[in-house]
Order: C-alpha cells, then sequence, then structure tokens
C-alpha cells in the first residue's frame, strides 16, 4: 500500500466490499472477524485524516500569515517525506 490519502481512500473501499461480500462472511465469526477488522481499520484511517486536516490548517495558517501559497507535500501523495 502507498502512503497516500488516495490510496487510503481505495483501502477502505476494498473493506466496504469485503464487508458486503454476502459469500465470504456466511460463517458467523468470519463476519465478527470482519467487524473486527473493519473498526480497526476505520480507528487508523480516522486518525491519518485528522492528521491530514491538522497539515492542512497548518498550511492554510502560513498562507494567510506569511502570503505563501502551498499545498502540504503529503496531501498530494509524496511519499518521499
Amino acid at each position: 500500500m502507498n502512503n497516500n490519502l488516495a490510496s487510503l481512500n481505495n483501502y477502505l473501499f476494498e473493506e466496504l466490499e469485503r464487508l458486503n461480500d454476502d459469500e465470504e462472511l456466511k460463517d458467523d465469526s468470519n463476519l465478527e472477524k470482519e467487524i473486527k477488522r473493519s473498526k480497526a481499520i476505520t480507528n487508523v484511517a480516522q486518525t491519518i485524516i485528522n492528521n491530514a486536516n491538522t497539515v492542512l490548517e497548518a498550511q492554510k495558517f502560513m498562507n494567510d500569515t506569511i502570503g505563501k501559497s502551498e499545498i502540504p507535500k503529503m496531501l498530494l501523495g509524496n511519499t518521499d517525506e
């Protein structure tokens, strides 16, 4: 998995597809396992999104204060930094 917000979005949709797979989740133990997995993924994803929002707000502040107009690299999907 690439470490960017677009990949996170794709990963979340993959999890949604797994939750919607009636055939795979016929067994209650598989369903419970996937629900737990889904909750864990959602918690981590929310933390990543909150972090991205913090970075965006900080950049907006810098743009307004210094007049510097940039988009944070992490929001562009650049994983080099």
